[in-house]
């Protein structure tokens, strides 16, 4: 009855998997955001003005969440994928042309159809940069993982020996 006891209390429960789909989604968001309005702003800066439509970033940040959402539940993830193959590609281009659409549509960069293209390049740009550096983290957490599984080897295998 212990081991029970036990095991659920290290089991994962529904409400952390949500959370932790949550938590992806608003890093998620907070990423492409800043990205996104990376962009706009350079595009601002150099037309000349210094200031941003703040319905333009309305409507950035509520793009990234919807596009947050379609990423974590409908298209599996994509840019934390293991490897990019033919399935992650063309997630990128799709959102990277949801998001360039949106761009156009939305009068972000004043309707011009040349740097809604352009945008749409940099989104794909910001994808390959965002998967690479998920792959990164993943690859230290890696480490950092078996380096303190090895050193609870070593303890416990000390602690066994007197």
């Amino acid at each position: 009855m212990g081991k029970q006891n036990e095991y659920k209390k290290k089991k994962i429960s529904l409400w952390e998997r949500y959370l932790t789909k949550e938590i992806g989604i608003e890093f998620k968001a907070c990423l492409y955001f800043y990205c996104i309005l990376f962009f706009y702003c350079m595009y601002k800066i150099y037309i000349g003005s210094m200031e941003a439509n703040i319905i333009h970033m309305a409507q950035m940040i509520f793009l990234t969440y919807c596009m947050g959402y379609l990423q974590v539940f409908v298209l599996f993830d994509f840019d934390e994928s293991d490897c990019v193959g033919g399935k992650e590609v063309c997630c990128m281009i799709l959102c990277s042309f949801l998001y360039a659409s949106a761009s156009y549509f939305g009068k972000w960069f004043d309707g011009r159809f040349v740097l809604s293209l352009g945008f749409f390049a940099y989104m794909l740009f910001a994808y390959g940069c965002a998967f690479w550096v998920y792959k990164l983290k993943r690859d230290i957490d890696g480490k950092i993982l078996n380096e303190e599984l090895k050193a609870f080897q070593e303890r416990n295998g000390e602690h066994h020996g007197k």
